[in-house]
């Protein structure tokens, strides 16, 4: 331990990462030299043939000179990986994934930086796969990313987006102009400098366009630039993914000069302005249902009378039988003594309604049909209300609100007073079929679970974007272009939109939209980490302490600055105001880091129109990185 402790950090970090690579080699029963350019297979191999060779040449005392021995053949397993490139794939990812999840207190690898990892051991058994599989899988999660991001990105660019969106585009080229910089000041070539964007930054996805920006530029050392990009990576992606979280957290507030804490609570008082005594979710959660016997006192009182008089808790009647006969529940229905009704509401309402009722069991009533659905909203008419008025609406009647899901990563938003509902937001409502019908013709469409991908959308706006991608404009004799991956992340923004609109066509059910984004992209980095593998320790090496300083500059001066333009720019309200820089980072964990020290889900609201917005943007940076420098 003593010995480790006076490396040098790049011979730390190549102790560290030579250990793990011998414990994988020793599995196999493989030996390693790192220094004399042999791999410890053929190495291993070439002693036994040249042990053979001498005791051949003893036996026979034999003066001639002993011929090289030829090159052996590598280990079964070594020799099925790189024949069978699927397998090494798979071993990667399954690796890959069991990094990321290990917790390191709040912090984890994530399944991207622990697939890198793994794809560079792996890669030391020099395996050769096709970039086809690369870009293949790449193109899957642009398409994804966009189609996810859709919605809230154009709602970014609308009205009530908009200071939120203009914030992301602004954050977002300040750290693209902090990173060139950092990056021209070293020296770094362009590979470096695309790594380092996309380490510092964490937005992995920016490699895929950087890769096919190097590859069609015309740059004589191609194949060194592209691994140069792992390894940038790598150094600065851990920073950037704590450091982001820290700043925001724990300076975050100290720029702004706030109690966050308090801060949000005084903006929940703000939001939570004409909530019913009892509180929000009250007005909407529904708790359970019972069945009770209408008595005397309330004999001839209409269904909406009897349903007003506790407003605050939403009590509805279900169903009604009259004469041992069932019959619909209209809302101008007298009710009469002796009516079996079906309540659902609150518990406290149900209990208080008890003083003019008497529950009764009937079978037919108690068991009442209900169904718990997801309600994408895409009527502008019902868009950027608050759940207050809503909950006045006739067309709520008899529906209970679960949660509101947003965004692309599906954000849970909290249920205040004035909490707007957004075109593209998620609503899981809970009700009879008759009232969730009745609430997804005003609103907008249920999402009905299924399987089934549309794929012919899906098919047709990557072939037609990506063609679109692929054009050239020659500008001073160069070709500058969108880039095929460029494309397909806009065709992906654009139907995603579309889907939020018109919700009848282009389904991307989650499962899918899961594996596309997550599998998708993992695939691609894995076959970066196994193709740069060869070479990553030696890179690690050479340019590991300085570029490590570098990215934490591109992170950290980025972060500190975005809390100050969004408080004396933007005029953002402190409670949110964090979560918006996070969200313009694309950094949830950050996010979350926020929200815990406020002890509240308050900044999560600032978070996704900017998250999307950037998304988009610092991923296409990844290839501006490489066409500008």
């Amino acid at each position: 331990m003593a010995t480790l402790m006076r490396l040098s950090p790049s011979k730390y970090i190549k102790h560290i990462f030579l250990s793990m690579l011998a414990v994988f080699m020793l599995a196999g029963n493989i030996t390693t030299d790192t220094n004399s350019g042999v791999s410890g297979f053929d190495m291993f191999n070439n002693v036994q043939a040249q042990e053979q060779t001498t005791d051949h040449a003893a036996v026979q005392h034999s003066t001639t000179s002993i011929k090289a021995p030829a090159k052996a053949e590598p280990m079964w397993v070594v020799k099925v990986f790189r024949e069978h490139q699927a397998l090494a794939i798979f071993i990667t990812l399954g690796l890959g994934y069991w990094l990321g999840a290990i917790k390191f207190g709040h912090f984890s690898l994530g399944a991207v930086t622990g697939t890198l990892i793994a794809g560079v051991i792996i890669g030391q058994l020099d395996i050769s796969i096709s970039s086809q599989v690369k870009s293949m899988f790449f193109t899957m999660f642009l398409f994804a990313v966009g189609y996810g991001v859709g919605p809230q990105f154009v709602r970014g660019i609308a009205k009530n987006g908009a200071p939120q969106a203009i914030f992301a585009v602004v954050i977002s080229f300040l750290c693209f102009a902090v990173t060139y910089a950092g990056a021209k000041i070293a020296g770094y070539d362009v590979g470096l400098a695309a790594g380092l964007w996309a380490g510092a930054q964490t937005i992995s996805a920016s490699i895929g366009l950087a890769t096919d920006a190097i590859n069609s530029s015309g740059f004589s050392n191609t194949k060194e630039l592209l691994d140069q990009i792992p390894v940038a990576y790598a150094i600065c992606y851990l920073f950037g993914t704590i450091g982001t979280g820290m700043i925001l957290a724990y300076v975050g507030p100290t720029l702004l000069g706030v109690n966050l804490e308090e801060a949000c609570k005084d903006y929940e008082k703000e939001m939570s302005a004409g909530t019913p005594e009892d509180g929000i979710s009250r007005v909407w959660h529904r708790s359970e249902s019972r069945t009770y016997e209408i008595s005397d006192d309330i004999n001839g009182m209409t269904v909406a009378e009897f349903e007003s008089q506790h407003h605050a808790e939403r009590l509805f009647i279900e169903k009604l039988k009259r004469n041992g006969e069932v019959v619909d529940v209209e809302p101008t229905m007298a009710l009469a003594a002796k009516d079996i009704i079906a309540l659902t509401g609150h518990t406290d309402a149900l209990v208080h309604a008890q003083q003019y009722l008497t529950e009764v069991a009937d079978e037919e009533l108690d068991n009442l049909p209900l169904e718990t659905v997801d309600l994408v909203v895409t009527n502008k008419k019902f868009a950027n209300r608050t759940l207050v008025s809503l909950a006045d609406e006739d067309y709520a009647r008899g529906v209970f609100l679960n949660k509101i899901s947003r965004g692309a990563a599906s954000q849970e938003v909290p249920l205040l007073a004035q909490t707007e509902i957004h075109r593209g937001d998620v609503l899981s409502i809970t009700g009879t079929k008759t009232h969730t019908s009745r609430m997804e013709k005003e609103v907008g469409h249920v999402d009905r679970t299924t399987t089934e991908t549309d794929m012919v959308w899906v098919g047709l706006f990557i072939v037609v974007f990506g063609l679109l991608g692929a054009l050239a404009v020659n500008i001073d004799g160069a070709p500058v272009t969108l880039s095929v991956s460029g494309g397909v992340l806009i065709g992906g923004l654009v139907l995603g939109w579309l889907r939020s609109i018109h919700p009848t066509f282009a389904r991307l059910p989650e499962p899918t939209q899961w594996f596309m984004n997550s599998v998708g992209l993992n695939v691609f980095i894995a076959i970066v980490g196994i193709s740069a593998g060869p070479g990553f320790v030696a890179g690690l090496e050479n340019v590991g302490p300085e570029l490590f300083l570098i990215g934490a500059a591109a992170t950290a001066i980025p972060m500190l600055l975005a809390p100050l333009i969004g408080k004396y720019i933007f005029k953002f309200h402190p409670a949110i105001n964090l979560g918006v820089c996070g969200g313009a980072r694309t950094s949830t964990a950050s996010v979350a880091m926020v929200g815990e020290k406020a002890k509240s889900n308050i900044p999560m609201l600032g978070y996704t129109v900017p998250y999307a917005v950037s998304n988009t943007l610092l991923t296409l940076m990844g290839m501006f990185m490489v066409l500008f420098y």
